[in-house]
């Protein structure tokens, strides 16, 4: 009777089964989906830091591109100031060309006066009439000694004043070409700073769709965080919808069973009854017990003879001594034989679980670990804690070192662990966000593979992004 009771609590357990099987069959779809979603945020963020990484490299070559500029600009206005004294320096010549010229003019017009003299008085027998007009031999000697002399002066004077002239005409032709070299430089120069004022331009445009591309790529991570969100509070409600179906199931079954039960211990109350009843000698049925006070002779429903005190049906050897078996809460038989505890079935996986966890370090030896790694760089599915990882690479690498064996993405790592409060968090707990992990350090501080930009950094705000869930090693 007992095995027809469990072999029905098994049919309608199955059947509960087939029930919530179509939610469980909905909540697998929502993690697959969920864990697309995470990976498209991981990318997303990728996306994010590469373009930072590029908007920090054009804010480079911009700050550079401007210094050029400016050393441009201050060569500009030196080659301006030089023009501007080559100009004077031009304009000194042409009064000292303009000088001297006067000064050779004066000197040749005096010379003339001279000649002029000279011939006016004396015709061409000047120098003849000056030699007889002499008194003497040593007055003529003067009086030609110092004609000697004029004319020896106005020469040089003439000779000197022409290289004047000279000097001061290739000096303001060295000048010349010095302004023109000049304003050749600074055309040059200036056309250097319009090409520079053009990549300036050009390179704060590519910053400018740079900063449109990183605030489209961060709507979509809020979108694809929000959608995440989403996933897992619809995970959640289905994961409880499941249990409470299950255990609703499971109390219709312990109900049905019950049910059977009742009506299984009714139809052996009826046929026990059955079984006791007896016939006279002439066919009529009587009172089993009355016949046996009374002493009567009774037969079966066969016409066999029984002893009244007899008919009384018994307990079958296939129900005896299996009224004490335990059953657990899917209806299985724990131990025939009722030699092992109930209670001990639950706790032998737990005990299991405790023993493997024990070995596991602390959470601030974790976090010890941990830190030594920061300065390393971030590398795009990497694991290699000094080669390079990314946040669940890194996460996965650290605690692989106290015996736990995290999943590698950082969406399975979300259900890892036992989940606790942010408000309980403690170091050595695994911080996670939407496509992010992080290691908590305590004091509000996470160390983590945070981006291609600042790699394996420390971060005093854990509470920076959104926090989806916070688990510990269990």
């Amino acid at each position: 009777m007992k095995k027809r009771i469990v072999c029905l609590t098994l049919a309608l357990m199955m059947t509960a089964t087939q029930v919530v099987s179509v939610s469980a069959s909905r909540e697998d779809e929502l993690r697959e989906e969920q864990a697309a979603t995470s990976a498209q945020l991981d990318a997303t963020y990728a996306q994010i830091d590469q373009l930072y990484s590029a908007k920090q490299q054009l804010q480079d070559e911009i700050n550079s591109l401007d210094a050029n500029l400016v050393n441009v600009m201050v060569s500009i206005q030196t080659l301006e100031g030089d023009i501007s004294n080559k100009e004077a320096d031009i304009q000194q010549t042409q009064a000292d060309l303009q000088k001297a010229q006067n000064a050779k003019d004066k000197q040749y017009a005096a010379m003339k006066q001279r000649i002029q003299y000279l011939y006016e008085k004396g015709g061409n027998e000047a120098w003849f009439q000056m030699m007889m007009s002499a008194d003497n031999l040593s007055d003529l000697l003067t009086k030609a000694e110092y004609t000697q002399k004029m004319y020896d002066y106005d020469r040089q004077s003439l000779e000197k004043y022409a290289n004047t002239i000279t000097q001061v005409t290739n000096l303001g032709n060295q000048y010349q070409q010095e302004k023109a070299e000049l304003e050749g430089m600074k055309q040059e120069y200036e056309a250097q700073s319009v090409d520079l004022q053009n990549q300036i331009d050009t390179k704060k445009a590519n910053s400018a769709d740079c900063d449109n591309e990183i605030a489209y790529a961060q709507e979509m991570a809020n979108e694809y965080a929000n959608l995440i969100q989403e996933q897992q509070a619809e995970i959640e409600q289905l994961e409880a919808e499941r249990i409470a179906a299950e255990e609703e199931a499971r109390r219709q079954a312990e109900a049905e069973a019950a049910a059977a039960a009742a009506a299984a211990e009714e139809e052996a109350a009826q046929q026990e009854q059955e079984d006791q009843t007896v016939y006279d000698e002439d066919g009529n049925e009587v009172d089993a017990s009355e016949a046996a006070e009374n002493g009567d002779t009774v037969y079966d429903e066969d016409g066999n003879e029984v002893d009244p005190s007899q008919t009384t049906t018994e307990t079958t050897t296939e129900d005896s001594g299996s009224s004490d078996v335990e059953y657990d809460e899917y209806g299985n038989v724990i131990d025939s034989d009722n030699t092992v505890d109930p209670d001990t079935v639950d706790t032998s996986s737990s005990s299991s679980s405790s023993s493997s966890s024990s070995s596991s370090g602390s959470g601030s030896s974790i976090v010890d670990y941990a830190k030594q790694f920061v300065g390393n760089p971030y590398v795009w599915g990497g694991t290699s804690l000094t080669g390079g990882a990314d946040c669940s690479g890194f996460t996965q690498s650290v605690y692989a070192q106290f015996g736990y064996s995290l999943p590698r993405t950082s969406y399975e790592q979300q259900n890892w662990g036992t989940e606790v409060s942010y408000a309980d968090a403690q170091p050595g707990d695994l911080i996670c966000y939407g496509g992010h992990v992080a290691i908590y350090m305590g004091n509000g501080q996470i160390v983590h593979a945070s981006n291609s930009r600042d790699g394996i950094k420390i971060s005093n705000n854990a509470a920076y992004r959104t926090i989806l869930s916070v688990r510990r090693p269990s």
